[in-house]
């Protein structure tokens, strides 16, 4: 499984450059008007992971393989997108389907970089954005309640989740997002949203995009934006996309010192995939030999047969057992033989929780 994160905002805000950034190539152009980017970009980015460097470096595999991140940059949204203003909502179909949403936000002013609304505030343009997510959600339940009304005549089990939908759909229709419905976690809801997925029942990243001058400490736009998020339970990240962007092509010991300078300790693309695996909760469980070093992403809390089933079905299927050192362990003692030799390879069963950075190797028969 990978991690898959749609990036929303205004036009302008920097979403196309940060995309550009984050996957390491200009592939969605970038230009100082509206619209610029007329369909989805998307990209898969290796996440960058020290401990598969390490492992590899040990190990030296013939193939390193790191956990990975989608991005879908989604064009410019603008007030009234729900009602076909500007490019639409067609675009928000493409983000249906993402585990979260990176919701990006000007917080700098420049005056060679047009607004859409003419002045910079992000409280605005979160308020824009987020009523045009709820309303695109709501125009989307309605049409699938109407096709429930018909087939939910003869249909008593249907009939329930449909009243449970209507209910959700007032919930939409009073501005409010679908993750806060007060039944979202029932079986009915739970059922209708996955295979329904909405914009509002996404887990959100507000991402501050700053000027250089604004990464040293947070100006108030920042704040507020933080301060938002915080109230929403939501992470935030602060980025200079401008700086982003001048990363690419950057070799790791030259981009180090370029963060240093402007006292930054991670890249873009570090601070999204760790956030968002904070945010989804996610970790990564590490495989490690002379013909692989692999980063695997799982949920928190997964125990070692459904963690197993991310590398193969069979894995699962026809579990035995897992034998597990701590990355810690593996490094301090030089790897699988000097663990075994400590007595810190242990053997563990299917009540196992798998813990980020295990190295794990499944044992199965099928």
């Amino acid at each position: 499984m990978s991690l898959s994160i749609g990036i929303l905002g205004l036009p302008n805000v920097g979403k196309s450059t940060i995309f550009n950034a984050l996957t390491r190539a200009q592939n969605a152009e970038a230009a100082n008007y509206p619209f610029c980017t007329i369909e989805p970009n998307k990209a898969i980015v290796p996440v960058p992971d020290l401990r598969v460097n390490k492992l590899a470096t040990m190990a030296n595999p013939k193939k390193v393989v790191y956990a990975t991140v989608d991005f879908v940059d989604i064009a410019g949204l603008v007030k009234g997108a729900s009602r076909g203003e500007g490019l639409g909502n067609k675009f928000l179909a493409n983000v249906r389907e993402t585990d979260a949403l990176l919701h990006v936000i000007r917080c700098f002013e420049d005056e060679n970089v047009v607004h859409v609304d003419g002045s910079v505030d992000p409280m605005r343009d979160i308020d824009v954005i987020e009523t045009e997510l709820i309303l695109s959600d709501f125009q989307t339940l309605e049409t699938r309640a109407q096709r429930m009304e018909k087939l939910a005549r003869n249909d008593k089990k249907l009939a329930e989740q449909l009243a449970g939908v209507k209910r959700l759909l007032a919930h939409l229709g009073e501005g409010k997002p679908a993750v806060s419905f007060s039944e979202h976690d029932t079986d009915d809801i739970q059922a209708f949203l996955k295979e329904s997925p909405l914009l509002t029942d996404k887990k959100i990243i507000y991402c501050a995009n700053v000027d250089e001058s604004g990464m040293a400490e947070d100006n108030e736009w920042v704040k507020a934006v933080r301060a938002y998020a915080d109230s929403k339970g939501a992470d935030t990240v602060k980025i200079c996309a401008k700086m982003e962007e001048d990363l690419i092509g950057m070799d790791e010991a030259e981009a180090a010192e370029f963060l240093k300078e402007y006292n930054v300790t991670e890249s873009g693309l570090d601070q999204i995939a760790r956030t968002g695996y904070h945010t989804l909760g996610l970790i990564s469980y590490l495989t490690a030999g002379p013909k692989e070093v692999h980063a695997w992403t799982i949920h928190r809390g997964w125990k070692a047969p459904a963690a197993a089933g991310v590398i193969h079905s069979d894995f699962e299927r026809g579990f035995i057992r897992a034998q597990v050192i701590s990355y810690n362990d593996y490094i301090t003692y030089g790897g699988e033989s000097g663990c075994r030799e400590k007595g810190l390879m242990r053997t563990e069963g299917k009540e196992y929780v798998v813990q980020d950075g295990d190295v794990v190797e499944f044992l199965f028969n099928v």
